[in-house]
């Protein structure tokens, strides 16, 4: 099977008081699904689709999604990115997320999937404009942990800088072997099928009203960590003993913050 450079560019921006896709381009293995307006959230929800069977070694997978003043967007997928075996080599994915003053961008992909012997890098750009607001959230889960994989991957990195108004208020690097991985698992309780998931909210909103209701949600297998950003935000842990209870941790401080901001709101599965 060739290796895959998949590509994929979109600008939303506001016309005629909705949403709408200015621009795109994009080049298998990704696809676009045809967008939703979510006239009572004014959101425009997209899915973008892999029509693979996953992420082989050599793919290289290249993203960038921008969104203009006045929009408002979500992003997401419809299934799990898994990255499976490599014999050799390893694949690469660089996504790029941008928000202009006044715009709002929500990136919410269903869970990465590392497989047993797969090296995979995966590097996440973020830039905010002051008065544009972001909420971006990955999940990573395990591969077949009834086939006892879980956490057996050669190399994994997943890379994430955050900027607002061009200065950088987050970096994070998460490279562990699956060794420390499932050491890190043990310690905390969490067990062998443990899912992790990572947020970032960007905002000038400094009401923080709702971190006491997000801090509650820790309990019966689910683990919830905040920190203040130097500035402009917020960054949210999440670890889980299963995937169920990470899906619903996510979905529950997703709720809670739609309060403070209503895009949030959008259902990502109306697709």
């Amino acid at each position: 099977m060739a290796d895959f450079h998949g590509q994929l560019s979109l600008r939303a921006e506001a016309r005629d008081g909705r949403t709408v896709l200015a621009a795109q381009a994009f080049r298998a293995p990704f696809h676009v699904s045809k967008p939703y307006w979510d006239a009572d959230t004014g959101t425009l929800l997209v899915q973008v689709v892999n029509p693979t069977a996953g992420i082989l070694s050599g793919d290289k997978l290249e993203s960038d999604i921008a969104v203009g003043g006045g929009g408002a967007l979500l992003a997401t997928t419809p299934s799990a990115s898994r990255v499976f075996k490599m014999r050799d080599g390893s694949a690469e994915c660089a996504q790029r997320f941008s928000v202009e003053k006044g715009g709002w961008l929500e990136v919410m992909p269903e869970p990465l999937v590392p497989h047993r012997g797969c090296r995979y890098r995966q590097t996440t750009r973020i830039e905010v404009e002051l008065g544009g607001g972001l909420f971006f959230a990955d999940m990573l889960m395990p591969g077949r942990v009834a086939h006892d994989e879980a956490w057996e991957w050669d190399s994994l990195c997943l890379e994430v800088d955050v900027r607002q108004a061009g200065e950088l208020v987050l970096r994070e690097r998460f490279h562990p072997s699956g060794e420390e991985l499932k050491a890190m698992a043990a310690l905390m309780g969490s067990g062998p099928g443990a899912c992790f998931g990572n947020a970032v909210l960007i905002t000038e909103e400094t009401d923080a009203s709702w971190r006491d209701a997000v801090h509650a949600l820790q309990g019966d297998g689910l683990w919830v960590g905040l920190s203040r950003l130097r500035q402009g935000g917020w960054s949210l842990k999440f670890v889980a003993t299963d995937g169920v209870r990470l899906r619903k941790g996510l979905k529950e401080t997703r709720r809670l913050l739609s309060a403070r901001f209503p895009h949030l709101a959008c259902d990502a599965r109306k697709l």
